[in-house]
């Protein structure tokens, strides 16, 4: 008898046909999410969840006796209590690496943006406010040969590492709870405490996980140890960052600008007092929105599951679970 699983979300037509292949299933295939009544049904029954960003709680897994894996397409996966999941011997999987290039690519497009003020002053020309003579009212900073700090050295952390020293010249410095020693021997990295990088760093750039230890790790104090002319990109998760102290740094003048692809609530409320900043580069959670790496991600979630409900074992279980 094959397992049976749940796909809450539409997914590509070469995903569905892989999970098809071995197991029984039923799939949501609509853009509006599931309605509650037919998740409790779907749930009392299946052994395999495949999903992105769903909550998988304790009370989740009451509903869901049988259900022995979730796989998520994202590679982040605060949204499971692995706490729970593991109390319930329920495998959790998860997408990383596919989206590593795409994303270290969205960074620097956010970097360049700030920098250049390229969303401000595109405004201005299509506006009609370009003069001939305003000349320093367009000036920005360069990105070449500055200084560029990584919190949270991870593979996507490296990705951007390599295009700041080969393709910018910058000089990388990084936060992390480990050694990184292949980016230091490969880019020059310097491994630094989070006070320096903050202090030394023309860029700031946040790329951790969002864990209880993570939450409002950038807030107040952080800000006013940055230079003046400091550019701060978020790239990670909102929480990781106070924003009424980030907005309150920017409003201030204690930092120079701000690029954001993530926040505390998203979407973002139309009246976050940061979308009011005119040196501030906001961008809807795109990070890995490209058509090849989401169908990846989903393509990698598939084969995830299906391994994890047939018996074999997935390459992508999260952390917290893998043992």
């Amino acid at each position: 008898m094959k397992p049976y699983v749940f796909i809450d979300r539409p997914i590509p037509g070469e995903a569905e046909a892989h999970i098809a292949g071995h197991c029984d299933y039923s799939i949501w295939d609509r853009k509006e999410p599931v309605p509650p009544e037919t998740l409790r049904e779907q749930l009392s029954r299946a052994n395999g969840l495949l999903t992105s960003g769903r909550r998988i709680d304790a009370g989740f897994l009451e509903a869901a006796p049988m259900l022995k894996a979730v796989s998520t397409i994202s590679v982040g996966y605060n949204h499971f209590d692995t706490a729970a999941m593991k109390a319930r011997g329920v495998i959790g999987t998860h997408t990383p690496d596919v989206l590593n290039e795409t994303v270290a690519d969205l960074v620097f497009a956010l970097i360049l943006s700030a920098a250049r003020r390229i969303p401000e002053l595109d405004r201005y020309v299509k506006d009609g406010l370009w003069k001939p003579a305003d000349n320093e009212k367009l000036f920005g900073v360069d990105v070449h040969h500055a200084s560029l700090g990584i919190i949270g050295m991870g593979r996507i952390g490296d990705a951007i590492a390599r295009r700041a020293k080969f393709g910018f010249g910058m000089n990388v410095s990084y936060f992390n709870r480990s050694r990184r020693e292949s980016a230091e021997r490969e880019y020059g990295a310097v491994r630094m405490s989070l006070d320096e990088l903050l202090r030394t760093s023309d860029f700031v750039l946040l790329m951790t996980p969002l864990t209880p230890e993570t939450t409002r790790m950038i807030g107040r104090d952080q800000f006013r140890m940055m230079k003046e002319s400091a550019i701060f990109i978020n790239a990670s998760r909102g929480p990781t960052v106070d924003e009424e102290a980030l907005t309150e740094a920017l409003r201030e003048g204690w930092i120079r600008a701000a690029g954001l692809d993530v926040f505390e609530r998203e979407p973002v409320s139309p009246d976050n007092p940061l979308l009011e900043l005119p040196n501030v580069v906001t961008v809807p959670h795109i990070g890995s929105a490209t058509a090849r790496t989401r169908f990846d991600m989903a393509m990698l979630a598939a084969r995830n599951l299906v391994l994890a409900v047939t018996g074999g074992t997935p390459p992508n279980v999260v952390p917290e679970l893998a043992d």
